[in-house]
């Protein structure tokens, strides 16, 4: 987000489950003012209101859902064009997405009814909630799913969306991950690392990881290795600074192969490397890396080779 940081202002939103009162919490702690569950018809007044000496220089961030008091998401943002309209705020939305399956499952872990389904199943107020959110979904600037998101992993995304970094400097996520454990939602470049070959039927190398010697020994032992691998730095830091000039303040590149745990970890950790070499400074994560081996994820083992006697 630009402009001066008391001018900033944050509606964050979404739907019932999705981790609002997380990204609320982080943007205190990173010193943001926080106002959660305000009544639609005090959203101006808030807005408008003198900014206290003691709270001078602090962003404002409103938490708004389903449950505030005369919530009406097509006339909310007809309110946000007005009041960008009247100048003097830098208004921006922050929507947080969901799967209905992984809100089930969070809303049965809890023992917490779905506000908008108190004596119906929770998929029911899921979907009503999911229709009813759709203008102010479109209309987010940010839309973050959490479906595949630990706590730890959203408030992550949010320190690096809304932290302070340096003036129109991206902020820069390398991340690996598993095709078989699910896709990242909100990376902005994936790269497939499954043409390599797969250590994980190595059983030598199955139980480790891409973070392993011998079994980046092993990925970089492919022929095709060195020449993909580097071609793709030289695309990311061909675009780095194109997304740079557009303005884009985050930008998440993802590595896959199809466990997650050798491939796609070494390829990110090289890339990364390589990226502060160049004088980047990215964060880097690594999804499934705790996650077990399982043969019934990686597909077909490679064909034996005759000198191998059938072995592999």
């Amino acid at each position: 987000m630009s402009g001066n940081a008391e001018s900033r202002l944050l509606l964050v939103t979404g739907l019932s489950g999705a981790g609002k009162s997380t990204v609320l919490k982080v943007l205190e702690d990173l010193g943001w003012e926080v106002v959660d569950n305000l009544p639609l018809a005090l959203l101006e007044t808030l807005i408008e209101a003198p900014v206290q000496r003691s709270e001078a220089g602090r962003p404002l961030a409103i938490g708004i859902d389903s449950r505030s008091r005369g919530f009406r998401p097509a006339l909310l943002v007809r309110r946000i064009k007005d009041l960008r309209e009247a100048g003097g705020r830098d208004i921006q939305t922050l929507f947080l997405d969901c799967a209905g399956a992984e809100l089930e499952r969070r809303f049965s872990e809890t023992r917490r009814r779905h506000p908008m389904a108190e004596d119906r199943p929770a998929a029911d107020g899921i979907a009503r909630e999911r229709e009813m959110m759709e203008p102010l979904r479109r209309w987010a600037e940010h839309v973050v799913d959490t479906t595949n998101y630990s706590s730890n992993d959203l408030q992550q995304e949010i320190r690096q969306r809304f932290g302070d970094t340096d003036e129109g400097e991206p902020v820069l996520n390398v991340m690996s991950f598993g095709f078989a454990r699910g896709l990242p939602r909100n990376a902005d470049l994936v790269f497939d690392m499954r043409y390599l070959r797969n250590p994980h039927w190595d059983p030598k190398l199955k139980p480790g990881t891409g973070l392993d010697a011998n079994v980046a020994a092993y990925v970089i032992a492919d022929p095709a290795y060195e020449d993909s691998v580097s071609q793709i730095e030289k695309l990311i830091l061909t675009l780095l600074p194109r997304y740079r000039a557009e303005g884009k303040s985050y930008v998440t590149i993802a590595f896959g192969c199809t466990g997650g745990r050798h491939r796609s970890v070494h390829v990110a950790a090289r890339v990364a490397q390589t990226l502060r070499e160049s004088g980047y400074e990215p964060t880097l994560t690594h999804r499934n890396l705790d996650s077990a081996p399982q043969d019934g994820l990686e597909g077909r083992p490679p064909p034996a080779s005759p000198a191998s006697g059938g072995k592999t």
